[in-house]
């Protein structure tokens, strides 16, 4: 079964793809993929797989490059899709096939505290994550300049329990109107609804502090300092309807200690988890992580 991402529909003249796929693993699937890719002119640039035997399902990752057809003309995704889709049937694969360097239409959410969202969008400025950022969109007027000052719209939609129908129906709008393929809470703190999270499974990255189910609530930080913590760390993970349990694409931490002031421990949560989420924004748009079931496969 083919996916299609919004972004695969634009074209990348040097003919470089990305193919991931799963599928029940059973004996072949190597050799029929690498053959398809052969008849085709394909030379393979970058190639990862993962045999989960716990679940019996096959993984695979590939970056290839393909030369220009008989006629001299570029190959594009579109039709490599469509002639890989006859290998995809014959194994029950789930695949997604697309030109490697097109960018990820990200949609950033965020509220009042900005570094997580600073860091996403300095990242999509010097290339460093394959992103289009069309919009952010804030509960809070604070992220505007920030946001404006990278050329970039910015939407404020205010929240409250009487609003948040329609503030969820005006976000939806915004990631069909731009065709956003990926959503990125950067410290949004706001709940999503479990409608809006089934409607954009596997298209939304989470971040938080990695102290949960400790400390939860609000200043998390304050009150680890107040009991003396010596690790912090961040977590970064897919969004379901049950908060803060999605599949988790990446985690770190650092280590703290009685010399940490409180603002000082504060910090440096903020800096991990600034790191933490970048990195799983840009294995996501470099389409490095693979669902499987409850858990990821990243293949970094």
């Amino acid at each position: 079964m083919s996916v299609v991402h919004a972004s695969a529909r634009a074209s990348t003249p040097a003919g470089d793809f990305v193919l991931v796929l799963d599928c029940p693993d059973r004996p072949g699937i190597v050799h029929a993929v690498s053959g398809f890719l052969v008849s085709r002119g394909g030379n393979i640039l970058e190639s990862q797989q993962c045999d989960d035997r716990a679940t019996g399902r096959f993984f695979m990752r590939i970056d290839f490059a393909v030369a220009a057809d008989s006629s001299g003309g570029p190959i594009s995704a579109e039709r490599l899709r469509a002639e890989f889709d006859e290998v995809a049937r014959r194994f029950a694969m789930n695949f997604e096939l697309w030109d490697a360097r097109s960018p990820y239409k990200t949609l950033i959410m965020a509220s009042k505290d900005l570094r997580c969202l600073n860091d996403l969008l300095f990242g999509h400025s010097t290339g460093a994550l394959q992103i289009e950022i069309p919009v952010v969109v804030s509960n809070h007027a604070a992220a505007e300049p920030l946001v404006r000052s990278y050329g970039i719209e910015f939407r404020h939609l205010p929240v409250t329990p009487e609003t948040k129908p329609e503030a969820e129906a005006a976000l939806l709008d915004l990631i069909k109107e731009h065709d956003i393929d990926l959503v990125v809470l950067a410290r949004y703190m706001q709940v999503l609804s479990e409608d809006l999270c089934r409607e954009l499974s596997g298209r939304v990255i989470n971040i938080h502090h990695s102290f949960l189910p400790s400390f939860k609530g609000a200043k998390p930080y304050h009150q680890a300092f107040e009991r003396g913590v010596k690790l912090i760390g961040a977590t970064a993970h897919y969004v379901t309807a049950d908060l803060d349990e999605g599949p988790i694409i990446e985690q770190d931490v650092i280590r703290v200690d009685h010399n940490h002031t409180q603002e000082q421990l504060v910090s440096a949560g903020r800096e991990v988890e600034a790191q933490v989420l970048a990195r799983a924004v840009r294995w996501h748009a470099e389409s490095r992580v693979l669902l499987n079931g409850n858990r990821t496969v990243v293949f970094r």
